[in-house]
């Protein structure tokens, strides 16, 4: 598959898109019925659908949301792709740590990996991971805090593939607890 090419880069790559929707599971913006018909896996080695928790609307610093879910394992858990798509960016910032950007095959949905300990092997942009492939092991990088190792999970409709960063946040417990 030929690589994606983007016009721009994020100017602050963060945890999660901004978005002004508070309470919602699916953002009003996003086609509810292709969302629930997504067929993800976990995208942590040996976590069972019971065990997860759903943190989409906690809260967070700034009174701002989560709008993701946090998947607790141990440092070094193989962490698999939730579903098949494109790698599109890997990247470290003061928020997630190491984190991995995914691009659904109709480049509508991004699938956002972060505090990763590190990488697969020799993944890279450009790189197409079918759903259960490694692509790198949890941990604690970024604002995990020391010893808080989890995969901060999260799912967006783009809006604007230029900035791909940017969408409308879905909530991936419902996806995953099946």
């Amino acid at each position: 598959m030929a690589s994606i090419i983007f016009a721009g880069s994020p100017q602050s790559p963060q945890d999660q898109p901004k978005t002004s929707h508070s309470s919602e599971d699916v953002s009003p913006g996003a086609d509810s019925d292709s969302i629930n018909s997504i067929n993800l896996t976990i995208p942590v080695e040996g976590v069972r659908p019971n065990e997860l928790r759903d943190t989409f609307n906690a809260a967070r610093s700034g009174g701002r949301r989560h709008r993701a879910i946090d998947i607790m394992a141990p440092r070094g858990t193989p962490v698999l792709a939730a579903a098949d798509g494109e790698i599109i960016r890997l990247s470290w910032n003061k928020a997630g740590g190491n984190t991995i950007y995914q691009m659904n095959g109709d480049r509508k949905l991004i699938f956002y990996y972060a505090h990763l300990d590190s990488y697969a092997g020799d993944l890279a942009p450009g790189d197409y991971a079918h759903k259960g492939d490694v692509i790198g092991y949890v941990g604690d990088t970024g604002n995990a805090g020391a010893g808080n190792c989890h995969l901060h999970f999260s799912i967006w409709v783009v809006t604007d593939p230029k900035k791909y960063w940017q969408g409308d946040n879905i909530n991936p417990y419902p996806l995953l607890k099946h």
